[in-house]
């Protein structure tokens, strides 16, 4: 699995003060370990480090913890060849992190301020030997398996009880390194019967309480010998919308490559925009649309789901209705397996980047 618990010992805290519409900014740091010090420890110790790592001295009651009224992004850092790191689109993230905090009727985060945090955040944490280095070994695969720092900032309200609006909240940065999302040889993916966003809802915000479902779609897929869940659209239970945590493209017989359109019930990816420009550039036929479970079982010939833990994963079927729709004898499309390495590509530094997507740290 790509996440686990050992987070990094310092983190960002910032609160909204009301009395003065600024953030107060301060720095959580649990240890001043070095990674070449922790690695040498024996499990168990580690295991004590990492769990006084993730205690904040944050309200525990709160709207958040009580009622999921909460909001993150995920955004990676990544170590490149030429020896520097460097942040990918995190303007993107930032101005989707502050859409949401807004959209859930709380002050937003400043966009400037939220890069400036993450970079520094990233320099503290690289002063203590905690980001990964450029491995060689990651470009026989495409980076496929590369490692990556991934960034979580989150917003956590205050102190409170009884369901209301976060007026004081808090925007907490942590990260840890990560690897590949999606593990093993099945990439199959299944319909799921449930919902996960509804119109007029908070589908197109990036909040905690979408990801419940998401978890318990997931989980069921898994069980029933699946990689991944694809979602169909609340009302007329026919439109694909996404998977469980990943926007999903689809190739058709015609060439034309269709990812759902963004209404208010699907999450604006910054993989799956920069995948619509990086296909487009090179004269794909991209179009952002309504697709029917229909016309996917129909024309598709080549599937794959995006994000930014998922990166470019192919798709080999989607099950519906107990029946197997298998896409390109199961192998890793074409077009999905060169964006895949155009994008990891500009990421890690072996590609130029003209479209000045990476920020230096």
């Amino acid at each position: 699995m790509a996440f686990n618990l050992a987070m990094y010992p310092i983190s960002y805290v910032a609160q909204y003060n009301p009395a003065t519409g600024s953030w107060d900014e301060s720095w959580h740091q649990a240890d001043t370990i070095s990674f070449d010090e922790l690695s040498r420890m024996d499990e168990e110790a580690r295991n004590a480090v990492y769990a006084k790592r993730n205690r904040f001295d944050l309200p525990l009651v709160n709207y958040t913890s009580q009622y999921a009224l909460g909001c993150f992004e995920g955004m990676k850092a990544y170590p490149r060849k030429d020896g520097t790191l460097t942040l990918f689109r995190p303007d993107r993230n930032a101005k989707r992190f502050r859409d949401s905090m807004v959209g859930l009727y709380s002050p937003g985060f400043p966009e400037d301020l939220y890069v400036k945090a993450s970079i520094e955040f990233l320099k503290k944490n690289r002063e203590l030997g905690y980001i990964p280095s450029y491995d060689p070994e990651w470009e026989k695969d495409s980076f496929a398996g590369a490692s990556a720092v991934y960034v979580r900032p989150f917003m956590y309200s205050e102190g409170a009880i009884g369901v209301g609006i976060s007026k004081a909240p808090y925007v907490v940065i942590c990260a840890t390194t990560v690897s590949s999302y999606f593990k093993g040889a099945n990439t199959k993916a299944v319909i799921t019967d449930r919902i996960r966003a509804t119109p007029n809802g908070t589908g197109w915000i990036k909040c905690a309480s979408n990801y419940v479902p998401s978890a318990l779609a997931k989980k069921e897929a898994e069980d029933a010998g699946f990689m991944e869940v694809i979602y169909l659209d609340a009302v007329k239970r026919k439109y694909i919308e996404e998977g469980s945590s990943c926007n999903v493209f689809f190739r058709l017989k015609s060439g034309e490559l269709v990812t759902p359109d963004l209404g208010d019930t699907i999450l604006p990816g910054i993989t799956r925009a920069s995948i619509i420009a990086l296909a487009r550039a090179e004269g794909v036929r991209v179009s952002e649309r309504r697709i029917s479970i229909q016309e996917v079982a129909r024309s598709c010939v080549e599937c794959f789901v995006t994000g930014t833990a998922a990166g470019i994963t192919p798709i080999e079927s989607i099950t519906w209705k107990k029946k197997e729709y298998v896409f390109g004898d199961r192998k890793p499309g074409p077009l999905g397996a060169r964006l895949q390495e155009r994008l990891k590509g500009i990421q890690y530094g072996t590609v130029a980047d003209i479209n000045g997507w990476n920020v230096k740290v």
